[in-house]
């Protein structure tokens, strides 16, 4: 899945700086030119890659209508002086999310 996404983003003339592919959510750092909107990189990344699975591992070829992979919304924040801070973020996400759920058993 990561192959594929950092293949969409460079058809898009992006860079996957750093990221990190959990069961349920995608923590990534993508760097992009001015030239595109945020927006347009993430909308395509998200629907090619859902095509992508739909094909890959649903034995879907077309009709993808009433499929949905990805969440509709999604977070982004700029990164200037703090990127190494994100990137050390964004590798050490699986040991705080597994941490955090092993706090809730106990809730």
């Amino acid at each position: 899945m990561g192959e594929i996404i950092r293949e969409l983003a460079r058809q898009r003339e992006c860079r996957v700086v750093e990221g990190h592919l959990m069961p349920d959510h995608v923590h990534m750092m993508i760097a992009i030119p001015p030239k595109y909107s945020v927006s347009s990189v993430v909308g395509y990344i998200k629907g090619k890659s859902a095509i992508h699975i739909a094909r890959a591992y649903m034995g879907k070829r077309k009709n993808f209508t009433g499929q949905n992979f990805w969440a509709r919304g999604y977070f982004v924040s700029t990164v200037g002086l703090n990127e190494e801070m994100v990137r050390e973020y964004i590798k050490k996400q699986e040991k705080e999310d597994k941490r955090l759920e092993q706090l809730q058993l106990f809730q």
